[in-house]
């Protein structure tokens, strides 16, 4: 029996040094105290850790250990706290604690005793600054400080105990609060007490959550490890060979941590990511002036980590359960490249190939150079990423993108071989053998749009990660489009963007550098932006809502369908059942995905707007469909119109059952031969691949509830 309970939150413990431990959480008490440097710990195996960097500083000849890879403290990085280690084993492992995604949507129930146990244990943490980030943020003198620089408000600062642990607020902060003089008395008073109890009590409420929640340090510690395994694998955008705990600002590292738990198994992680995520939100709104002026020691230019933070944090709102958090993220979206442009960013120099040192230099070379590659490969994959969420975010809201991605002057990122090596010498390799020149994004899209159009593969290396950008370039100028197909000045006009698409294809379908996951994740969402081609999904999501009076809250925007639109005459055209074949397609390779690779950021938005088609075409009375044997995609996107615009180098396709199908409804495929699809059952099977989706991106939830409403329609 648990006899010993916590007067605060009423937790049980079986042991007193448990219960001690805890209630420590609560007081923020540290009384384990570093003999060399007098820095305190709340618990005695994180001050055992600590100890061994004064025994390795000493001894520098001693063998790392089980740690590889350690680097000085970087003196421009005075501003924030110490860290005990700096990264992970190379051979780290999921941890059992972290169940693998799978497609089950039955969560077991997890024991509660077991739960309560894991967090009273020593686990030998993967990340071992974990501890570290864990008792910062739960110590009650720092967490009051990453609510609001000290100054930002015209009156003096109430708290007395200044801690610059956590952002570094520059000084001019207490300088400007000084100038502004006397407040006059008055009503004046009355407002600046108002104020301050406004500011304290949303700070309150976010530190609150964050001691409400039993986040542990074991918890942050899975959640970085997931965030690593599962999330950066489908968005390669921080380099976890070279990456350094200890050189990241607290910020960065919650909003990873929120990402990674998404991963986890326990049904509280969702709160406590939601949790972190607000922590983090909270010091970015208030602290970017001095997170905007952080230049790591690689970096090229400053703000690089506030950009990265900014965006893992869009990432997390912009598909999370919590409306009020999507649109936070919404209304934050375009400072990214409003950080970028003010910082540089856009115009930094790359890598050249000429610093790439000798195969026979020195490890301490090879160190340096492939440190300085990674950070400016990370800034640059940060500011294309960007691109990739400001295109989703647009296409699911259907409004516009924040920039036009199509001038995008930034160059194609480096190989997937180069970014994942494990070592400078393996990614020295790599290197060598990749282009000198790497073409910019810019040209890339100048090549999709010739003087004569031709469907023949682009001549370039493009990853998986640089196709995704080159794919949403595409989709901003769709979205430049309205519903009827009038385009904004100087915008290629659809039939222009098919024909790029269909270009897309064929350079995803001939690329030997693609693996078979990466390749279906790139043509997932290439189905959906050929979808979107034919008709704007989101808007024709808001049209059927609207009709039969559902409630949504996926999608915001003011763009509508346009008047006089009859979904009944829409299913019989030859543009719907191109926009069918492609919702067939999108559900299809959802279900190939293995699992360990089922949850790209754009797989929610994708099944929507298939589901979107399906009611569609059920709510005309359309159920069953016969669908060609096989699909030609080039016959399922381009019509004859968009043939027949100066093309030399097309395929004769005339006679292809698909353009058949599309043209007249119908197939003439032998009996046994031809697939049919009944729509009301495809809807049921999205529904539940909605609900395994609602565990790692919230905003299924929202899209599940919507279907759920349409298949009673159906009905």
């Amino acid at each position: 029996m648990k006899a010993l309970v916590c007067r605060v939150c009423q937790k049980a413990f079986s042991k007193a040094e448990h219960l001690r431990r805890h209630e420590r959480c609560h007081t923020g008490a540290k009384p384990f105290v570093c003999k060399e440097c007098r820095r305190p710990f709340a618990r005695q195996d994180a001050l055992a850790r600590h100890e061994k960097l004064h025994i390795r500083a000493a001894n520098p000849k001693l063998p790392q250990g089980q740690y590889v890879n350690e680097i000085a403290h970087p003196t421009s990085l005075d501003t924030l706290p110490p860290w005990d280690t700096t990264r992970a084993p190379v051979d780290a492992t999921v941890s059992e604690s972290a169940p693998c995604q799978t497609w089950d949507s039955s969560q077991p129930e997890q024991n509660p005793g077991l739960q309560h146990a894991a967090s009273d244990l020593d686990f030998g943490l993967i990340w071992p600054d974990s501890e570290n980030l864990f008792q910062s943020i739960m110590s009650s003198d720092t967490t009051d400080q990453w609510q609001m620089p000290l100054g930002a408000l015209p009156f003096p600062p109430v708290i007395q105990d200044i801690n610059l642990m956590s952002f570094g607020s520059p000084n001019s902060f207490d300088d400007r609060s000084s100038s502004i003089g006397t407040i006059p008395s008055g009503g004046s008073h009355q407002a600046v007490r108002d104020v301050t109890e406004m500011v304290t009590s949303s700070s309150s409420s976010v530190t609150a959550a964050i001691k409400a929640t039993s986040i542990t340090s074991v918890f942050l510690d899975e959640c970085l490890h997931m965030f690593f395994v599962r999330f950066i694998p489908t968005f390669p955008i921080l380099h976890r060979a070279t990456f350094v705990f200890r050189e990241c600002t607290h910020p960065l590292l919650l909003n990873a941590m929120a990402l990674g738990s998404l991963y986890l198994g326990p049904k509280d992680s969702v709160a406590k990511g939601e949790a972190l995520w607000r922590l983090a939100h909270t010091a970015v709104a208030t602290s970017w002036q001095s997170l905007i002026s952080h230049r790591g020691p690689y970096d090229a230019c400053k703000g690089v980590q506030l950009l990265i933070t900014a965006l893992l944090g869009q990432i997390y709102g912009a598909l999370s359960k919590n409306r009020l958090i999507r649109t936070t993220s919404q209304v934050f979206r375009p400072l990214g490249f409003f950080w970028a442009r003010h910082c540089g960013m856009l115009g930094s120099e790359p890598f050249s190939k000429e610093s790439l040192p000798f195969p026979n230099a020195s490890m301490e070379e090879k160190e340096q150079k492939w440190r300085t590659w990674a950070a400016r490969e990370i800034q640059q994959r940060a500011l294309l990423a960007y691109h990739i969420h400001d295109g989703l975010v647009a296409q699911m809201s259907g409004d516009g993108t924040s920039t036009r991605h199509v001038a995008n002057p930034l160059s194609l990122p480096s190989s997937e071989a180069a970014f994942d090596a494990s070592s400078a010498d393996e990614w020295l390799v790599h290197m060598n053998s990749q282009r000198p020149d790497q073409p910019s994004f810019r040209l890339v899209f100048r090549s999709l749009f010739p003087p004569v159009s031709s469907f023949r593969p682009l001549d370039y290396q493009l990853s998986a990660f640089a196709l995704r950008v080159v794919l949403e370039g595409l989709q901003s100028l769709v979205s430049d489009s309205d519903e009827d197909d009038l385009v904004a000045v100087g915008v290629p006009s659809r039939s222009d963007v098919r024909r790029a698409l269909a270009q897309v294809h064929e350079t995803v379908s001939m690329s030997i550098h693609l693996s078979s996951p990466e390749r279906l994740e790139v043509l997932l969402r290439w189905h959906t932006i050929c979808l979107d081609t034919m008709i704007n999904s989101t808007v024709l999501c808001r049209y059927v809502c609207t009709c039969y009076d559902i409630a949504q809250h996926v999608s915001g925007g003011s763009r509508t369908v346009k008047p006089g639109f009859d979904m009944t005459k829409w299913v019989s055209t030859s543009d719907a059942r191109r926009a069918l074949l492609h919702a067939i397609a999108i559900q299809d390779i959802i279900e190939q995905l293995p699992r360990g690779r089922a949850h790209v950021i754009h797989m929610p938005s994708s099944l929507f707007a298939a589901a979107t088609i399906y009611v569609v075409f059920s709510l005309a009375g359309i159920a069953t469909i016969n669908l060609p044997h096989t699909i030609v995609w080039q016959d399922a996107l381009l019509s004859h119109a968009d043939l027949n615009l100066g093309c030399d180098n097309i395929r004769s396709s005339a006679g292809s059952e698909t353009r058949r199908f599309v043209e007249e409804g119908q197939t003439y495929s032998p009996p046994g031969l031809g697939a049919v699809r009944n729509l009301l059952y495809e809807m049921n099977s999205m529904q539940k691949l909605f609900r395994c989706l609602i565990s790692q991106w919230g905003i299924a939830h929202d899209m599940e509830e919507i279907i759920n409403h349409w298949i009673t329609l159906c009905h």
